[in-house]
């Protein structure tokens, strides 16, 4: 069978066989194809799509490429939780220890950032110690001591997602559906979870900007995670302002540290604690999303997801020593840029994307996927949204490792608060559940 007949098929707009798909699929995995190859045939998808049927037996395919774990009995407490990507998005540190303290267990397979998206794994490695290596034997372990772990992706795990995700990356066929949902669900559909809220995050710095694209997508991923034996519930997001109070990844840190501990923003808390609520539902744990919402919330009172969060650290390779204290033990940019308020007012705005943009020019972010990352550039948002603030008060705090910023980030930094002669109100985060 040969590979430029497979890209010839879907050049062409027909379905391919399950036969042409298998045989492509071991031999992306297998690195026996070139990359113009696989960009060819990445291209040939981007423009003319996947039948329903075509794309679920493609997930499953990729899913086979690496260890599929299965967990035998009770296997709708097997749950997890997947993110379109935010700036402040930082939900999954909270939320699978808050989940494994409710009783779930929590089998994450998290990325890392790109472009002006944070990335899970990251911000866990900005924890000195923190190992996020790990296939089945590794996620076994850490399951049965912590009840969840947050693991890279590997070679063990959908590896041939892994290189198709780098190629789209370079071939400008990262937003294409089928293939999101392909990469998407074939890993955690390896995770052998039974249950998955998917987080989209729709506005001007999410990867989905129109609520419509959104919405296909959302729809796309239900029916081939129906296929491959999974429960999908799709929550739709706000993502025009920055998440919380603290971004960059030892910031997000500090920020879940707090949230952990019983404080925190709101802004994050609230968010945890829908996504949180709708998997306890979806596994039969509470009866409403309300009560799972209280659920999720007294974990974070009572200690308990705290526990858990250093359960999961600790199988994972943190020490104690940075656990008694993990807030001393990480890593911040020497250097800060600091934001006032030039009028009396409230702040209405802080525009999520050019913050980011300029955070990952500093280091915070990559540019592509090899690139190294610098934990310790982030921002603190010391005034959020809908805070009454007065003239020269503090709004935002930019932590950066050259001694000066140039004009023109500083311009672009101050452009990026917006405050109101009135006061604000705080839209919700929720737009629209999708089943």
């Amino acid at each position: 069978m040969l590979i430029p007949n497979i890209i010839e098929t879907k050049r062409d707009g027909l379905v391919l066989t399950n036969e042409q798909m298998k045989h492509f699929i071991e031999e992306v995995a297998a690195g026996n194809i070139p990359n113009e190859q696989i960009g060819a045939w990445l291209m040939a998808v981007f423009q003319n799509g996947m039948t329903m049927d075509e794309l679920t037996e493609f997930t499953r395919l990729m899913r086979d490429s690496g260890e599929v774990i299965d967990w035998g009995v009770d296997k709708n407490l097997y749950v997890d939780k997947h993110s379109t990507g935010g700036v402040g998005d930082k939900m999954s540190l909270v939320l699978a220890p808050a989940l494994a303290a409710c009783g779930l267990k929590v089998p994450m397979i998290s990325g890392r950032g790109l472009a002006h998206t944070g990335g899970t794994i990251d911000k866990l490695e900005s924890i000195p110690g923190f190992n996020s290596d790990g296939g089945e034997q590794e996620i076994r372990a850490a399951i049965e001591s912590a009840g969840c772990c947050i693991y890279a992706q590997s070679q063990r795990i959908a590896p041939a997602d892994g290189v198709l995700y780098a190629i789209r990356d370079v071939t400008a066929t990262v937003p294409s559906i089928p293939l999101i949902t392909a990469s998407i669900i074939s890993k955690k559909s390896a995770e052998g979870v039974e249950n998955l809220v998917l987080d989209i995050k729709v506005g001007s710095a999410a990867f989905m900007q129109h609520i419509e694209e959104a919405r296909e997508l959302a729809h796309s991923m239900i029916e081939v995670g129906k296929g491959l034996g999974m429960n999908v519930r799709v929550l739709l997001t706000q993502m025009d302002l920055p998440i919380g109070t603290h971004i960059g990844n030892s910031h997000e840190v500090i920020e879940i540290i707090d949230i952990l501990d019983g404080t925190g923003s709101w802004d994050s808390i609230s968010l945890i604690a829908i996504q949180g609520a709708h998997l306890l539902q979806m596994s039969g744990l509470v009866e409403s999303v309300e009560q799972g919402q209280m659920r999720v919330l007294e974990t974070l009172s009572n200690g308990s997801a705290a526990a858990h969060f250093r359960s999961m650290c600790a199988a994972q390779g943190v020490s104690q020593q940075v656990l008694n204290d993990i807030s001393s033990h990480i890593d911040f940019a020497p250097y800060s840029f600091t934001l006032h308020s030039a009028t009396d007012g409230w702040v209405e705005n802080i525009d999520a994307m050019e913050l980011s943009k300029v955070l990952c020019e500093l280091g915070a972010g990559r540019v592509s996927a090899e690139d190294d990352i610098d934990h310790g550039v982030g921002a603190v948002i010391n005034s959020e949204i809908g805070k009454q603030v007065k003239e020269g008060d503090l709004i935002l705090t930019v932590l950066h490792r050259e001694e000066d910023l140039d004009e023109y980030q500083m311009q672009r930094l101050e452009s990026c608060i917006g405050i109101s002669h009135s006061p604000v109100s705080i839209h919700e985060r929720l737009i629209e559940v999708i089943e």
